[in-house]
């Protein structure tokens, strides 16, 4: 067998059980602090977001539990690789926060398992600030809150800026056309625009007002 397949000690190490209950506790206790970090700087939280914590606890005791089987066997990462391989995430991951998260939960499953808690507990407080610094501000909030894509169909032969100008100017702050495409055989066109609102309650008159115009077929008004 080549040296690089051979573990650096002579033998297998047998683990007892006390010794993996204590890492795979702390495991849970680091995946909770770095659950509790996503916590304290995400602001405010969804159905999704409460999801992403748990995934970060158990995704921390797994990764701490793999590095444990792997041990200093390298021969034993392969055979993982290759098993864990097989294995598909259909899951898209919307926001690149979430991805940091997902990786900071592996980091610190993996210095756990290798019973190198100094990198843990250095790295968590240090992600957090970072995280914290670099959080969704309330403020950039609000204002995104107002952005709009706004989706409409309107049929062949109007004048669309004499349509639609005198409600986007009564419920719009501004409106920049981003694309236009033909539908219904060329009977109609599809137009996209990004839009500002006026304000939080712009939304629902904008649209009743749109769906009364001569002509428009369809309104989508998306966040």
């Amino acid at each position: 067998m080549p040296d690089w397949l051979t573990p650096p000690v002579g033998g297998e190490t047998s683990l007892s059980v006390s010794f993996l209950l204590l890492r795979l506790g702390l495991g849970l206790v680091f995946g909770l602090l770095v659950a509790g970090s996503y916590r304290l700087t995400q602001g405010r939280l969804s159905t999704r977001s409460m999801s992403l914590m748990a995934t970060l606890v158990l995704l921390t005791i797994l990764i701490a539990m793999v590095t444990l089987a792997i041990g200093n066997s390298v021969a034993r990462a392969f055979s993982l690789v290759g098993a864990l391989s097989i294995v598909r995430f259909r899951t898209v991951v919307e926001d690149t926060r979430d991805t940091a998260f997902v990786i900071f939960a592996v980091a610190v499953g993996m210095a756990v398992g290798a019973g190198y808690f100094e990198v843990a507990l250095v790295g968590i407080p240090v992600t957090t600030l970072a995280a914290y610094l670099f959080r969704p501000g309330q403020k950039v909030s609000q204002e995104g809150a107002l952005e709009r894509t706004l989706n409409l169909r309107i049929g062949l032969g109007r004048d669309v800026n004499a349509v639609l100008e005198p409600t986007f100017r009564a419920h719009l702050e501004r409106w920049e056309l981003n694309s236009i495409a033909t539908a219904k055989q060329g009977a109609a066109f599809n137009l996209c625009y990004h839009a500002r609102l006026l304000n939080s309650d712009s939304a629902i008159p904008l649209a009743a007002e749109l769906n009364q115009l001569e002509g428009v077929q369809e309104v989508e008004l998306r966040c």
